[in-house]
């Protein structure tokens, strides 16, 4: 195992050892405990019991983030001409159609969400083997495709998040910056939180939320007490 730094030690060092933190604890402690130079994103890793592989437990949502997620969300409309103006308006950083397509085709993944109209999906599907492996697919359970690409552009600027489980059962997500307020990261880790558990697929049986750890980029993570948060 790789020795620890001197500041990863100081991290450590404010961790007690087997303890499991309240939600409101740790997303105060993960500010302490993050030695890197810049503004660290805050992640949230939810392990659920469910089993993803069966369609009837997949889990799979939108949070719209009362604080966002302090990053820059680069957003592709995909849209047609006269629906350009209002994506622009809304503050889509790229807006068109097909030379965007072209574009994509040739390469081109400069972006963090594509948003886009039903009427323009037959194009926007033959991009699925390029998109999809990169999560940029747009999807209508998402809020992606849709008929009022204003309102969409407007909500993933503001803080709206697309979450879904992985193969292993996990829920990963960014929550936000170290540079936030220990509230805000609470606020933010309780919204996605009670979204997830009125997800409840009601073929899972057993315990849902499994275990819930709290870290930021480069820090240890830090295991929460399910029952300490509200509405799950």
């Amino acid at each position: 195992m790789a020795r620890l730094t001197k500041n990863q030690k100081v991290a450590h060092s404010k961790i007690e050892a087997g303890k499991v933190y309240t939600l409101q604890d740790a997303t105060a402690l993960v500010k302490d405990i993050t030695i890197a130079k810049f503004d660290a994103s805050v992640d949230i890793d939810v392990r659920l019991g469910v089993d993803p592989r069966k369609a009837n437990q997949m889990v799979r949502g939108i949070a719209t983030l009362p604080h966002g997620t302090g990053k820059t969300v680069r957003v592709l409309a995909l849209v047609t001409p006269d629906k350009e103006e209002e994506a622009k308006a809304a503050g889509a950083d790229y807006v068109g159609l097909d030379e965007f397509i072209s574009k994509i085709e040739g390469g081109w993944t400069d972006i963090d969400i594509i948003i886009t109209m039903p009427s323009v999906m037959a194009k926007v599907g033959k991009l699925g083997r390029i998109l999809g492996p990169r999560n940029l697919m747009p999807n209508p359970k998402s809020g992606t495709v849709t008929t009022d690409v204003a309102k969409a552009v407007t909500e993933v600027k503001a803080g709206k998040i697309d979450f879904k489980v992985d193969k292993t059962g996990i829920v990963h997500a960014s929550i936000g910056k170290v540079s936030f307020a220990p509230e805000k990261i609470y606020e933010n880790a309780l919204e996605i939180l009670q979204t997830i558990s009125k997800l409840k697929p009601s073929s899972a049986k057993g315990t849902y939320f499994k275990s819930i750890h709290i870290s930021s980029t480069m820090s240890p993570g830090l295991p929460v007490e399910t029952k300490s948060v509200a509405g799950i």
